[in-house]
């Protein structure tokens, strides 16, 4: 018999308003409409009704980046396309994540040594939280990467900072995990310095 058997009526479920909050979260992950090449259609296939990334609670895919929480980064990812990228991901409300979906987001793919055009990955211009790699990457293999990110967001813990007042998101408290914005633009300065 362990300590909590018997303290409680049936149907009781003791947690705090923080973990209840997270599991919110996770259970309604809103993926933004966004595919750039060929892993977009792995990306569609996994939200078709065979792999089905609705029973994950991520199916909504939104149109829009103010309606999103989730951005899946599907395919290469270009200098013209870079600043596209980086305009939707600051459009998105906080929290946000991303996920970096196939060889060319992740490093560039087959583009790396002589594609000119191509970014040598989206984390260039955008913090990522998961890297999917493949090509394409399977569907199988990018619900993983929406359930890593669903363990990112059960780990969210609030702290509080020196001297602050205490309170549910008072404005002395901070999310732990928060990612820092890169120093990366995207943009080549020389294009002769991408050649070897």
């Amino acid at each position: 018999m362990t300590w909590i058997e018997g303290r409680f009526e049936e149907n009781v479920i003791v947690s705090s308003l923080e973990q209840a909050m997270n599991w919110a979260k996770e259970s309604s992950i809103w993926p933004m409409t966004f595919g750039l090449a060929c892993c977009a259609i792995e990306m569609m296939a996994t939200g078709a009704s065979r792999y089905d990334l609705d029973r994950f609670g991520a199916g909504a895919f939104r149109a829009s980046p103010r309606q999103a929480d989730l951005m899946i980064v599907a395919g290469t990812v270009t200098f013209k396309m870079a600043s596209r990228v980086r305009r939707l991901y600051e459009q998105m409300p906080d929290p946000k994540y991303v996920i970096a979906m196939g060889a060319c987001t992740v490093g560039g793919g087959p583009y790396f040594k002589w594609g000119y055009h191509v970014v040598k990955g989206v984390d260039l211009v955008v913090p990522v939280d998961v890297y999917v790699p493949g090509c394409p990457p399977r569907p199988e293999a990018l619900l993983e990467g929406v359930m890593r990110i669903q363990d990112k967001i059960k780990g969210r813990r609030l702290a509080k900072q020196a001297g602050s007042a205490s309170g549910f998101l008072g404005a002395g408290q901070k999310v732990s995990d928060e990612l820092p914005i890169p120093h990366h633009t995207g943009y080549a300065a020389d294009p002769e310095a991408l050649q070897v």
